[in-house]
Order: C-alpha cells, then sequence, then structure tokens
C-alpha cells in the first residue's frame, strides 16, 4: 500500500501515533459507529417497511433480522478499540493545529499532506486567486 508524504512547513512535533495516523492520507476513514448504530439501523428499517404493502412487511422484517444477526457477529470489539485510540489521535493533532494556527491541506499533485501555518496557506491562496484574475 502506497503511503502519501508528510510535509510539516511548521514547529509541530508529532507523536509516533500521530505520524502514522497522517501517513494512512487524507483517503483514511476511521470506520467509526456511534454507540446505537445498530439499534437506528434496524428502527429505521422498520420505518421503511411500514411503508410497504402489508403483504410483503413479514417478508422485509425477516430479511432485515437476519442481515441485523449477520451485523451484529461481524460487529467485534477490536475495531471499537482501534477507532477509539485513533479518535483520541485525531482529537490530538487538531488540538496542536489549533494551538499552532496550522492547518493540513492536500498539495496539488501526488498523494502528500502539506502541514502549513494558517496565514502561509491564506496567502498561498490569496496569490492563487490573484494569479488567475479571480
Amino acid at each position: 500500500m502506497f503511503h502519501p508524504r508528510v510535509i510539516n512547513n511548521t514547529n509541530i512535533t508529532f507523536s509516533e501515533n500521530e505520524a502514522a495516523l497522517l501517513q494512512k492520507g487524507p483517503k483514511y476513514n476511521l470506520h467509526s459507529k456511534k454507540k446505537n448504530w445498530l439499534l437506528n439501523l434496524a428502527l429505521e428499517a422498520e420505518t421503511a417497511i411500514t411503508q410497504l404493502p402489508t403483504t410483503d412487511r413479514e417478508f422485509y422484517r425477516n430479511l432485515v433480522a437476519d442481515c441485523i444477526d449477520t451485523l451484529q457477529c461481524h460487529n467485534g470489539p477490536n475495531l471499537k478499540h482501534n477507532t477509539h485510540t485513533e479518535s483520541r489521535t485525531i482529537k490530538s493533532i487538531q488540538t496542536k493545529l489549533k494551538n499552532n494556527h496550522a492547518v493540513i491541506t492536500v498539495a496539488d499533485k501526488g498523494n502528500s499532506l502539506v502541514i502549513l501555518p494558517i496565514q502561509h496557506y491564506e496567502s498561498k491562496i490569496q496569490n492563487f486567486l490573484r494569479g488567475n484574475n479571480f
């Protein structure tokens, strides 16, 4: 798997966990689910089922019940722990960026992340706009 480059143009120091998470790139998704996501899914499915013709409702209720059972079996505790750790790491990165008035952006070309001061980022945007007669 190809990992993007992270270019840090600030004096912010990232921990090993923070750097590893940044290396996953801008397209990485935490796959976090809310605590009651399965219950909410079941309730939403039931709401949709009540809109069906009466003759079809039991068939779809059984189908949804089977799917929810399958999801419940595959909802392991390891994913929850990893997601929780990554969520804390993201909050830590966000705090460092906010305290140092910095931003993470994607480089124009390639799969690189750039961390730079907000003022520098805003001046680059202004230069781009002026240079293209916007």
